[in-house]
């Protein structure tokens, strides 16, 4: 790893790893060339005790942006809510320019690329792992990790080497990992989640608020995974 600590390996601009993206991503340049259209990178700082993972990019949102949930539906969601909880400043305009900073709290997906119909492969999210892990595992290392949807809980329990069916995922439902760390699951803020009654806001402030109590509860040094 770098000598910064704090510093997070980000996937290149054209990042090769996954062909289906890769067509996808060419195409979205030839149509919208004024978009990011590339990987989009975490946002936050490194060294939060709070990590969220999302699912990926939507096509017209965070890969036209180039900033986690900025532009998506589930954004409207999202950074309210952190807002409300003490994990931003500022104002969320839907743009990366609009001034929001986090507090405390950082923001990546599972996968990196926007996949077609907003449906990555197994093999796709498998592939962009390794981006993740850096995320998990480089220290300053997250206290605790938000997964917003299935798939996330999933990714990050793999990252972990964690079997999936012992610690299984549930909206508003905690787990200790093997090596300390906090996963805290929810369902995703997604416009098909909320338009379904399956999220509401006040489902997802009630998540905001386990995450502030069980952060407020941990203490002493972050947890340390094995090398």
């Amino acid at each position: 790893m770098a000598a910064d600590r704090r510093r997070r390996a980000e996937p290149p601009r054209d990042c090769p790893l996954c062909p289906r993206l890769v067509a996808y991503r060419e195409a979205n340049r030839r149509r919208h060339p004024e978009w990011h259209n590339a990987p989009v990178p975490s946002f936050g700082d490194p060294a939060a005790a709070l990590l969220i993972v999302g699912l990926a990019p939507g096509v017209a949102g965070a890969n036209r942006t180039g900033r986690p949930f900025t532009g998506d539906y589930a954004g409207e969601i999202l950074y309210p809510a952190l807002l409300r909880h003490g994990f931003a400043r500022g104002r969320y305009e839907a743009r990366p320019d609009d001034g929001l900073e986090l507090t405390g709290c950082r923001i990546t997906n599972a996968l990196r690329c926007v996949p077609p119909r907003n449906k990555p492969t197994a093999e796709e999210i498998a592939a962009c792992r390794a981006y993740l892990r850096e995320e998990l595992l480089v220290a300053p290392r997250p206290r605790l990790v938000l997964s917003l949807g299935r798939i996330a809980h999933d990714s990050v329990l793999r990252v972990f080497g964690c079997r999936l069916h012992d610690f299984a995922f549930g909206h508003d439902r905690s787990h200790r990992l093997p090596d300390g760390t906090l996963l805290v699951s929810s369902y995703h803020c997604s416009r098909y989640n909320v338009n379904t009654g399956r999220l509401t806001v006040a489902m997802f402030d009630a998540v905001m608020r386990r995450v502030v109590a069980l952060l407020g509860e941990m203490a002493g040094p972050r947890p340390v995974h094995p090398s």
